[in-house]
């Protein structure tokens, strides 16, 4: 694995700049772009981690703050092991604070998002051929939501443990289904009453009607929301190394110049 450079940056947008972590390999060639869609936690060393593993297998990878509209925001409470506490042990209040601040994200903030990233890129090592995108639990719906904004760019998808990928809005992710391009990779908690079986089920109903695309989904037997993030409570190592198998693979058929 070659060694990485990574570091903070700003991304400049509409709404002023935008916090970001990025990563790439340590020498002079351009490389395909990863976008990390964080989760309802904001940006954090556990993230920075997953971006410089992704550099790792030879990408130029970046994890923007989507809250950037609202500030710089973490937020990490840990249990007594040092483990990043499930959003359902927070207060109830603090459920409602982060639950809000996630429902102000929607299509159109994500598509000034992903185009100012994508502007960004011109000024980097990255190849302006095919992108890719991990997105974990909120930013499963924003993954979702540039491959179809941006089908020509982004071609490889990942959803780990997605969120509202599956409701009433006209602009659902599961009605635009058709728009995407390329591969998508989705990994499922078998305890997550966020993606219930009939969930699961629309979502692969959409994919599987997209003969422009590629697809596979994994339902982890045992695994619970939020398994695939290192640091949390509930992390499932062995469902997460299997996502990664999935999705480098993925990367490796999609994003070659």
């Amino acid at each position: 694995m070659p060694r990485v450079i990574g570091n903070p940056v700003d991304i400049a947008t509409p709404h002023g700049a935008m916090d970001a972590y990025a990563a790439r390999p340590d020498d002079a060639k351009p490389h395909p772009l990863v976008v990390i869609f964080m989760d309802i936690w904001g940006l954090r060393e556990e993230l920075f981690g997953i971006v410089r593993r992704v550099a790792g297998e030879g990408y130029h990878c970046v994890v923007p703050n989507l809250f950037h509209r609202e500030g710089r925001f973490s937020y990490a409470p840990r249990n007594a092991e040092g483990r990043t506490l499930s959003f359902d042990l927070l207060p109830d209040d603090v459920q409602r604070e982060m639950r809000g601040r996630a429902e102000r994200l929607d299509r159109a903030t994500l598509r000034a998002d992903a185009a100012a990233i994508l502007e960004w890129c011109t000024h980097e090592q990255v190849t302006q051929g095919p992108a890719g995108s991990i997105g974990y639990c909120m930013g499963g719906r924003e993954a979702f939501f540039a491959a179809q904004e941006f089908p020509q760019r982004f071609r490889a998808t990942a959803s780990l443990h997605g969120s509202r990928l599956v409701t009433e809005a006209a602009d659902s992710p599961h009605h635009l289904i058709g728009r995407m391009r390329g591969e998508v990779y989705c990994g499922f908690a078998e305890f997550d009453r966020g993606a219930p079986p009939e969930v699961i089920g629309l979502i692969e109903d959409g994919l599987r009607a997209n003969a422009h695309l590629a697809f596979k989904t994994q339902v982890h037997a045992g695994a619970r929301h939020g398994y695939a993030l290192p640091d949390r409570d509930v992390h499932d190592h062995a469902a997460t190394e299997a996502d990664w198998t999935s999705i480098f693979a993925m990367f490796r058929r999609q994003l070659a110049a």
